[in-house]
């Protein structure tokens, strides 16, 4: 098996359900333990988002590289951003990096594309959904991503920031998000939703919502480094 690294703590809560997600994976019933090695850096979630606040990307791009690099000095045979907003930063990142870098975000495109989903709807940071690395690489495979209002856009990232990112779960957070589903499934005609910030998960936790299919891209992305772990591609 190839070693894993994981640039964690963006936010803390995902790292975790990424750890036991993987970790369930190579369980057996025989239960021989042949877990894979993993190497996790949690970095500071405050630097990174600060940066990105302030539109330094060369430098955001540069803390998430020494990352990754110092992953690679510990022994990572590849490595995997716990998050999808970092994602935005993914191409030079890439080109950057010394080992193999497995993307969420054409993880998830694939996954649209043997689902055969044409229009999808996209929950995440307002980082993530105001940028365009989401649509630009679905489009490839003809597929809309839609976000939601600008309204609803400010009020999910709020709860994300002020609840779901440490660690809090409201019913009526929960209750609200769904009901923005529900508006985008009527009003923008949406035919699955992007959880596209891997705390979503941990609130958003069923498959469906308002009658469409989620794509999980916690449990997407962690199939494939879980993949990569065993096969090496």
């Amino acid at each position: 098996m190839k070693k894993i690294g994981i640039v964690g703590g963006l936010g803390p809560e995902a790292t975790v359900d990424y750890y036991q997600k993987i970790i369930d994976a190579f369980k057996t019933e025989d239960g021989d333990l042949n877990y894979p090695e993993i190497i996790v850096y949690s970095v500071n979630m405050s630097e990174f988002i600060g940066l990105m606040k302030t539109g330094k990307y060369e430098q955001a791009t540069s803390y998430l590289a020494e990352k990754v690099e110092n992953l690679r000095r510990a022994g990572a045979d590849f490595a995997a951003l716990s998050a999808n907003t970092p994602h935005q930063l993914f191409d030079p990142l890439k080109e950057r990096s010394a080992i193999p870098l497995i993307s969420i975000v054409e993880a998830t495109c694939e996954e649209a594309k043997r689902k055969g989903l044409k229009r999808a709807g996209l929950f995440g940071t307002e980082f993530t959904m105001k940028a365009s690395f989401f649509p630009d690489v679905f489009k490839k495979q003809n597929i809309e991503v839609v976000m939601p209002g600008q309204d609803d856009q400010a009020l999910i990232n709020q709860k994300l920031f002020s609840e779901i990112e440490l660690g809090i779960f409201k019913d009526e957070t929960r209750q609200m998000l769904i009901a923005i589903v529900e508006k985008m499934v009527r009003e923008q005609h949406i035919d699955s939703l992007i959880l596209g910030c891997t705390e979503f998960p941990l609130i958003l936790e069923e498959d469906s919502y308002a009658g469409i299919p989620v794509l999980n891209t916690t449990r997407i992305h962690v199939d494939s480094i879980v993949k990569y772990c065993k096969t090496g591609g």
